[in-house]
């Protein structure tokens, strides 16, 4: 038996990103576990203007293992490295302070690899704290092969350190039926048309100029529904917006919470994901799980989230993204068939599986 921190600071953040429902469900998911180990669920001091959304004992329906809550602050806070054997850090940075042994989960290293998907000062932090945090840590988590290979290749992380987990996606709380997905697709467009959707933030990395130069060549009927804040490059992708005329056919949605997002996708003709670098892609499963044909990039991890279950494109052919983007929707068997596979692929990907792993990650170091 022994103790081991969590750092939960991201989960409850207002607009969850990809790090924050990776660490809101497998933390909820570990407490549903049966193990002998007691858990310190840890909050950065900063979120404690958040703290009604703290976990609680019996918040989590199900929990089993013991946990408490922690808040910690350099150099506050200093007895917490007394207090557990491991620490976990889930957002690929390392814990403010040593602890005996350490843990960091690592979703993407794109900072190091592309120099322009972000800025000189972000690139330069960013690298500098995962550099530090792989080396510190006994065990790298990562959700994909596609970045083991880049954590060893460009970060040197020794492989017998990586430990490759995927992530998991939630079954839809509700299931539209065919009926109400084309009315909701109305409503969403305000009148009848074809509707490719896609969810992430507008910036370089996502891909999203060349999903506008694609829908660009794409008749009328198609309407482009982004959802999603505004990042690094995002001003240029407007721009390309208003100087090619095409703000009639995209609709700008900004954060869609999680009990919106399920009726957004079943609203989708087609889930468009052509992402640069990603290191997994968790709405590809969140479209399949919804029930909806998608088209993703043939590059990074995205193939090893899709399996069969998708159609793949040239990410930088905005010609490929837009014949790949037809095909899913006018070829009707093969729509059916993106859709049945999909729904399968994504039963696969489950976080009570992801938190099994990581518990066996946790009893192998301790």
């Amino acid at each position: 038996m022994a103790t081991i921190a969590l750092d939960a600071t991201y989960s409850v953040d207002p607009q969850l990103t990809g790090i924050g429902v990776y660490s809101r469900r497998l933390i909820e998911t570990l407490l549903t576990l049966e193990t002998p180990h007691r858990f310190l669920i840890s909050y950065r001091l900063s979120r404690l203007g958040r703290r009604q959304y703290f976990l609680r004992p019996g918040s989590i329906p199900g929990a089993r293992a013991r946990f408490s809550v922690r808040v910690y602050q350099e150099p506050l806070t200093f007895w917490l490295p007394w207090q557990a054997q491991l620490f976990h850090s889930l957002a690929q940075r390392p814990p403010a302070f040593h602890f005996r042994r350490e843990i960091v989960t690592v979703f993407d290293i794109f900072p190091i690899t592309g120099e322009n998907y972000s800025t000189a000062d972000f690139r330069q932090k960013f690298s500098a704290l995962l550099l530090q945090a792989v080396g510190r840590a006994t065990r790298v988590i990562t959700s994909s092969h596609a970045t083991e290979s880049l954590l060893i290749s460009h970060a040197r992380v020794p492989p017998e350190k990586i430990r490759v987990i995927p992530l998991g996606v939630d079954p839809p709380a509700v299931i539209l039926s065919p009926s109400e997905r084309l009315r909701e697709r109305a409503r969403i467009l305000g009148g009848e048309g074809e509707m490719m959707l896609s969810v992430g933030v507008i910036q370089i990395r996502k891909n999203t100029l060349n999903m506008l130069k694609a829908l660009k060549t794409l008749p009328a009927k198609y309407r482009l529904v982004l959802s999603g804040g505004n990042g690094y490059g995002s001003e240029a992708i407007h721009e390309f917006i208003r100087t090619e005329s095409l703000g009639d056919r995209v609709k700008l949605l900004g954060y869609i919470d999680d009990g919106q997002l399920a009726r957004l996708y079943q609203a989708a003709s087609v889930f468009l994901f052509p992402s640069l670098e990603e290191g997994f892609g968790i709405p590809v499963l969140e479209a399949m799980a919804n029930g909806v044909p998608v088209v993703t990039s043939n590059v990074s991890s995205m193939p090893e989230v899709g399996g069969e279950a998708a159609l793949y494109v040239d990410p930088r052919d905005p010609a490929d993204i837009a014949q790949k983007v037809v095909q899913a929707v006018e070829d009707s068997a093969l729509r059916a068939g993106l859709v049945q596979k999909g729904l399968a692929r994504a039963s696969e990907f489950t976080w009570r599986r992801t938190a099994q792993a990581t518990l066996a990650v946790y009893d192998e170091i301790l």
